[in-house]
């Protein structure tokens, strides 16, 4: 029997910046001023289906406190926060 070789290839990711000018923006605000949903009734489900990921680990916490520097991913866009001065 014959081997055959698949490769798949994985789209990289894309980083996106979002800007804030507070201290914090909660995981929900985030996902909403970065143009993933359009209401936090949306923003709600994507979290609690666990399809957010903050700085790596899934996270099923609406109210997730993002600062400067942290970072969210769905669906193969990575997002930073970052602080304007």
């Amino acid at each position: 029997m014959k081997k055959i070789k698949i490769q798949a290839k994985v789209a990289p990711k894309v980083l996106k910046e979002v800007y804030i000018t507070t201290e914090f923006i909660r995981l929900d605000a985030a996902l909403k001023l970065a143009s993933v949903v359009g209401t936090g009734g949306q923003a709600k489900m994507l979290i609690e289906d666990e399809q957010i990921k903050v700085n790596g680990e899934i996270c099923t916490q609406r109210g997730k406190k993002l600062r400067d520097g942290d970072a969210f991913v769905f669906e193969n866009q990575e997002f930073l926060i970052c602080k304007e001065s």
